[in-house]
């Protein structure tokens, strides 16, 4: 019988991430809740004064800076202890009080973005010529671009205030696929009866037993089926409050308000989906290689995870995995792989899965702490990759952290998901390359192109469908379960293609998708996997220049526009040229693999990754 689910309180804690680096104590955490307090407090002493002098104004800058910094830490603690284990409720509490002490202190400071505003031109211009700011100047020069989108005090302190109230769709979806939604077992082939779970799932859809594959396949959506009412009403307030906003900022739609964020043309987003969906054709010959290789007389939505080729049930158990990342990314330095080792050491993440831990897998990290990474590892390749890839953002948080200023520390997820899907993209590279044989070869290759069938088209086709329901929403249509359920059996059916058994079960699939709660960021996958395929291919090769503008890319947080940033990498991503390239790859890819009859072709395209063509299959 298989092993269930241990209490976070029988885990090791050499797989636990150690929180204590963040806050140590229970009385460093009521100092800091204290600190905090009277932070507040000290606004509005520098309300009605912002524009009496520079000297002023960078006090007030460096007091809400050292606010973020205090806030930034103790949410990230209590978003940790809440996701380490979602049904404690003291970690709810926690979490509930750290954002409620939030909710007022963006209320007690929102006087200052319109007041800064309201600073005249020339006396603003004297301001940012004072080399007292010299250090806020793109930071104040952002504000004064978002003028247009500001409101008035009264407005602003109302639309913070209702920052919590807002986030409640959000927070109710969470909880209830944390803690509440639970899976009814199957039985495998042998009578044994299987847990499933949010952890186990996708290892088990990876089964070579089809009737085991479609029992978990039914049993996971039947539970989001059930609760399909409740949870389109949570996702419609959320995307209301999103429309909302945008209304309320003068922005055209949610979408513009979203992208305006992070600096990135909304052509980005219209040229991602355009691209894609010219060359879907792609993606129905990958579902007909798929149905080919399993031989069935029918291909269905539960037999798009299971390996296509020989050698691919192979374990990596966690200490392999570490090692085998150590080794791939090789090309980074000497300086990268030396972090790698002090990450994996020194407790940055959270290993296994727990009774309830949240599920999937992400990457924290608060500004003069080390970052810290949260996963369900299972011993598969795609624990090892999923590992690889939040050590990408792990370690471009710490070289943007050491490199910039706590004001431009941070980065946009466009550029973020680059860097974590670039570590990816040279693994597979030096699996490919050192395989053994033709078998392993092709194994890995399989792999990759599930790799670009699941982030370069199934996130595109979240971005559709997230784009889809704003819409909707903005022209007055509810977004009941079922107009939700047909829309998204629609775009699969787009997706797929004619050889694809659209299955009834995976119209519900939106109600357990988390990443729809953050607004318009799903597309930054697709995007991100794009750039990452030309930029590891690069530094694969051993493209010195590349290595060189990718590190100060890294370096680079947000002292530049995401797009600017790209373009120390030699990337312009406002045009659809590299979606395209890294198409072409897909394609190239597919048709190594493609079959005459039942056999492979007897001579494979060559697979290159951006600059050079080589053949995998030699």
């Amino acid at each position: 019988m298989a092993e269930a689910l241990k209490k976070r309180s029988e885990m090791d804690p050499q797989f636990q991430w150690d929180l204590r680096d963040l806050i140590p104590t229970e009385e460093a955490l009521e100092e800091l809740f204290a600190e905090l307090e009277s932070g507040i407090g000290r606004y509005d002493g520098f309300k009605g004064r912002l524009g009496e002098d520079a000297s002023v104004l960078k006090e007030y800058l460096d007091h809400d800076v050292a606010m973020d910094l205090k806030f930034s830490r103790l949410l990230a603690y209590a978003i940790q202890k809440r996701d380490e284990d979602t049904s404690q409720s003291a970690s709810q509490a926690l979490l509930s009080r750290a954002q409620l002490l939030l909710s007022r202190a963006m209320e007690a400071s929102s006087f200052a973005e319109p007041e800064f505003l309201g600073i005249p031109e020339p006396v603003m211009k004297g301001f940012l010529e004072d080399g007292a700011l010299s250090g806020y100047q793109l930071y104040l020069e952002r504000i004064l671009a978002r003028k247009e989108h500001m409101l008035g005090e009264r407005e602003e302190r109302l639309l913070a205030g209702f920052g919590q109230t807002a986030a409640a769709p959000s927070a109710i979806f969470t909880m209830f696929n944390n803690a509440d939604v639970r899976f009814q077992a199957v039985r495998g082939g042998d009578g044994e009866e299987i847990p499933v779970t949010h952890g186990s799932y996708g290892t088990l859809m990876e089964s070579r037993d089809r009737s085991l594959r479609q029992a978990v396949f039914h049993s996971y959506y039947s539970s989001y089926r059930q609760f399909s009412n409740t949870l389109a009403a949570a996702y419609e307030g959320h995307v209301k409050q999103a429309c909302f906003t945008a209304r309320a900022r003068n922005y055209s739609s949610s979408r513009e308000m979203s992208l305006a964020a992070n600096e990135v043309p909304e052509q980005v987003y219209d040229s991602l989906l355009e691209t894609i969906g010219s060359r879907l054709p792609a993606l129905h010959r990958y579902v007909r290689l798929r149905k080919e290789r399993l031989g069935l007389p029918e291909i269905h939505m539960y037999d798009l995870f299971v390996p296509l080729a020989g050698g691919t049930d192979k374990k990596y158990p966690y200490e392999e995995g570490k090692s085998l990342i150590l080794e791939g990314l090789k090309p980074l330095g000497e300086e990268y792989g030396k972090l790698l080792e002090t990450g994996f050491s020194s407790r940055w993440i959270d290993v296994y899965e727990n009774q309830g831990k949240r599920s999937g897998g992400y990457s924290r990290h608060v500004y003069g702490c080390h970052p810290y990474v949260l996963m369900s590892y299972t011993d598969s390749l795609d624990s090892v990759l999923t590992l690889a890839h939040e050590m990408g953002h792990s370690l471009h948080s710490w070289y943007s952290d050491h490199a910039q200023p706590p004001a431009y520390a941070g980065y946009t997820i466009f550029v973020a998901e680059v860097a974590s899907t670039c570590n990816e993209v040279i693994l597979f590279q030096h699996m490919i390359r050192q395989a053994g044989t033709r078998e392993e070869k092709e194994s890995l290759i399989f792999q990759l192109l599930d790799r670009f069938r699941s982030v370069m088209f199934r996130q595109t086709m979240f971005a559709e469908f997230e784009w889809e329901t704003h819409k909707m929403c903005r022209d007055g249509i509810p977004l009941t379960a079922d107009a939700l359920c047909s829309l998204y059996h629609g775009l699969n059916e787009k997706y797929f293609g004619p050889d694809m058994c659209v299955d009834p079960e995976i119209d519900v699939e939106w109600a357990r998708i988390p990443h729809f709660y953050y607004t318009f960021y799903v597309y930054q996958y697709a995007t991100a996997f794009a750039a990452a395929v030309t930029i590891g291919q690069r530094i694969f090769d051993g493209d010195k220049n590349a290595l060189e503008g990718y590190f100060n890319f890294l370096k680079g947080g947000s002292s530049m526009k995401p797009t600017e940033l790209l373009k120390l990498c030699g990337l312009d991503m406002e045009g659809p040229g590299v979606v395209n390239a890294a198409l072409d790859v897909f394609e190239s890819l597919l048709g190594s693999l493609e079959y005459q009859g039942n056999s492979i072709l007897s001579s494979p395209k060559s697979f290159h990754l951006g600059l050079e063509s080589r053949s995998f299959l030699c």
